[in-house]
């Protein structure tokens, strides 16, 4: 590894919670007064990191140009190596910040959007001639039929899947001057202290392309943890948003545009959780929030309805939507798989969880929500898949104006949603805008 400077003691190493794709450590290093904290960001196994456009030398050279360029990035200190027999990875100095979502926009600091906006301004003024040649430039239409081909090879039998692919495809804009866009900027990927925002982390998506990429992601539901009525990253306004990053440097927003975006990478994000499950069944991660993340495609659809619900006929947004299959009857006789899922799950809950800390807790709160998806599911009758639908909707041939087929998605999606992630902010405010 290039080395930190100075000679010292590590300490205090210690796994970080938060992280969907890589692991994180914090650890601290130095002697007597010199002592400060770092973060170790590296990958899981050498079979995570298979067929990402770069690894983790040209995203730690990336990061550096970002720092370098002004941005609220980490300071990057160094950079593993083969030699040190700890996979692909990079050190950061630690950001004393707060990264979690719930507590950040409980009391968001009054600075924290204009911070945002005024934040992917200077991202996407990075000078591209100092970003390292790996990373790459996005091809909206090839990366669409990327979607799709994955889609496909995952079954090809979901409907409002294959529904956000056709829209995509119909609406797919003319490509816009290249910048660099960080990839994956939204709440639980910045940090914010009482001044603002304080660094932005997770740059292992980035590639050069369309800003409003950037623009919309962190503004999907699912990033705004509840805040529904502020679809700035749940913190306040679009227009203020927009604003403040006009502000800073930023393109002109193309609302058009930004709605193509929002849709698209929330399909994105779909489809991202399906291979989540892929990646637990090829053993490249086999951790159990690999398998309950596989499980929050049911999110992402209900968000591409409601997003995808204004094409239909104003008679087929009014439609009554169909009752939900009747639930199974009571257990009796011997213990039930539900009930035994059930003890398991209860075992967890009040012999294991309290005894674990750190990220041994974390993972007995995942196991308990694997095991409630579960449990839901057995007393339920209810299966996303339908690949007539999917395939009559992915060609065209079904729309949303057939009659009857938007309440029939809407009440498919509150149904799956409801078993998968019942606590999902979006399915409360589904059901009473759709009176299910």
């Amino acid at each position: 590894m290039t080395r930190i400077a100075g000679s010292g003691v590590l300490s205090g190493m210690t796994r970080l919670s938060g992280g969907a794709n890589m692991e994180s450590f914090a650890f601290e290093w130095g002697e007597g007064e010199e002592v400060a904290g770092y973060v170790l960001r590296r990958a899981p196994s050498a079979d995570y990191m298979a067929g990402r456009p770069f690894g983790h030398v040209d995203e730690a050279a990336l990061v550096q140009a970002a720092y370098a360029a002004g941005v609220k990035a980490p300071e990057v200190v160094g950079v593993l190596e083969p030699a040190d027999g700890m996979g692909t990875g990079y050190v950061m100095r630690r950001v004393l910040a707060e990264v979690s979502p719930a507590k950040i926009l409980a009391d968001p600091p009054p600075s924290l959007l204009a911070d945002l906006g005024r934040e992917l301004a200077r991202i996407h003024s990075i000078p591209l001639d100092s970003v390292p040649a790996a990373i790459p430039l996005m091809d909206t239409a090839a990366a669409l039929a990327e979607l799709k081909s994955r889609f496909l090879s995952y079954g090809g039998d979901r409907p409002v899947i294959a529904l956000a692919i056709k829209w995509c495809e119909d609406h797919l804009p003319a490509p816009a001057d290249p910048v660099l866009v960080h990839g994956d900027y939204r709440m639980g990927n910045i940090m914010v202290d009482v001044d603002g925002l304080a660094a932005v982390l997770d740059w292992e998506l980035a590639h050069k392309g369309d800003a409003h990429e950037d623009l919309a992601f962190g503004c999907m539901t699912v990033w705004r943890f509840g805040m529904l009525d502020k679809p700035a990253f749940g913190v306040g306004s679009l227009d203020d948003y927009f604003a403040a990053y006009e502000a800073a440097g930023g393109v002109t927003v193309d609302r058009t545009r930004f709605r193509f975006w929002l849709i698209y990478r929330t399909l994105w994000w779909a489809l991202g959780c399906l291979q989540m499950g892929q990646m637990w069944r090829s053993g490249a991660d086999p951790t159990v929030e690999r398998v309950v993340i596989g499980r929050r495609t049911a999110e992402q659809e209900l968000d591409l309805v409601r997003l995808l619900e204004e094409e239909a006929p104003e008679a087929e947004r009014g439609r009554v939507l169909p009752a939900s299959p009747d639930a199974t009857s009571a257990p009796a006789g011997e213990p039930t798989n539900r009930e035994i899922v059930q003890a398991v799950r209860g075992w967890i809950e009040g012999s294991i969880k309290p005894e674990a800390q750190g990220h041994a807790k974390f993972e007995a709160v995942v196991a308990m929500n694997a095991l409630g998806i579960v449990l839901r599911d057995l007393d339920a009758d209810v299966r996303a898949e339908d690949k007539a639908l999917a395939e009559a909707l992915l060609s065209g041939a079904t729309t949303l104006a057939e009659p009857g087929l938007l309440a029939r998605l809407r009440r498919a999606v509150l149904d799956k949603c409801a078993i998968d992630s019942p606590k999902y902010a979006a399915l409360a405010a589904a059901r009473a805008g759709w009176r299910g």
